[in-house]
């Protein structure tokens, strides 16, 4: 139905630049380029899995003290 030809697309470009202007067209051009650059690296970015967390290294166990005097564990045993 809308065919377009080579000379529609000619005609078409030579209206656009008449309107705009060189300057305009190079520079919406140009920002274009740098929107589809972001683009392909946000997609490269969000591509990449994420970092391991930090492995938090367990703790040691309480062997502190309780105003002064040591905390004994009850269900503890001597090393004999």
């Amino acid at each position: 139905m809308f065919g377009l030809s080579p000379i529609h697309i000619v005609v078409f470009a030579l209206v656009v630049l008449v309107l705009f202007g060189r300057g305009k067209v190079s520079e919406f051009m140009g920002d274009f380029g740098k929107g589809v650059k972001s683009f392909k690296q946000g997609m490269a970015d969000e591509a990449t899995p994420p970092a391991a967390p930090p492995q938090i290294p367990p703790a040691a166990p309480n062997q502190g003290t309780l105003n002064g005097e040591s905390v004994v564990d009850p269900t503890s045993r001597p090393p004999q």
